[in-house]
Formats: C-alpha cells, sequence, structure tokens
C-alpha cells in the first residue's frame, strides 16, 4: 500500500468536543470486579458484558449505580472507573 494511503490511528483527543465520544475506542482490557481496585489502565468509556448479570458500576465521582439483568453481549455506554465485586453478577467483562 503507498504510504498517501496508509491510515494512522486517530487520537480521540485531536477531535472537538462531543465528537471524540463518537470514536471507536482502541484500548480494551478484562475486568476484575473488586470492591477497591480500580479498573486497569483507568476508567472505561464504556463496558461489554459476556454474561448476562447484574453490573454494580462506579464511575470516577465514587457514584454507584448496579445494572440489573444485563443480557450476555450487551455493550453498556457508561464511563466507569470501577466494576464492584459485591452485587455484580454478569461475567466476562471487558473494558473498552
Amino acid at each position: 500500500m503507498p504510504a498517501s494511503q496508509r491510515r494512522t490511528p486517530l487520537d480521540p483527543m485531536s477531535i472537538p468536543g462531543a465528537l471524540q465520544e463518537m470514536v471507536p475506542n482502541a484500548s480494551f482490557r478484562a475486568v476484575t470486579p473488586s470492591d477497591s481496585v480500580a479498573i486497569k489502565g483507568g476508567p472505561a468509556r464504556a463496558l461489554y458484558v459476556g454474561g448476562a448479570g447484574d453490573v454494580a458500576a462506579i464511575n470516577e465521582n465514587g457514584v454507584a449505580v448496579t445494572f440489573a439483568a444485563v443480557p450476555a453481549g450487551a455493550v453498556l455506554p457508561i464511563a466507569t472507573a470501577r466494576v464492584n465485586a459485591t452485587g455484580t453478577t454478569a461475567t466476562n467483562l471487558v473494558a473498552l
């Protein structure tokens, strides 16, 4: 492929304002629910739920909410810093 046609990764920070949220996240990592340890690599912009169940998420301000009965394969479009072990029954969580 000629150099003029090569694509470089898009830096979301180079996009103004609300458009940043529309850029796909290239960072993904497994989430181990914990009542005290934050998601490795920093807060997630979304969570993929591989196995159905409840997700007890904590945002960057420490506000907790439990998403009940999340189906397998769902993507929760939430910014979250931690997923609590207490109250989380969903499995195979991936931070996006």
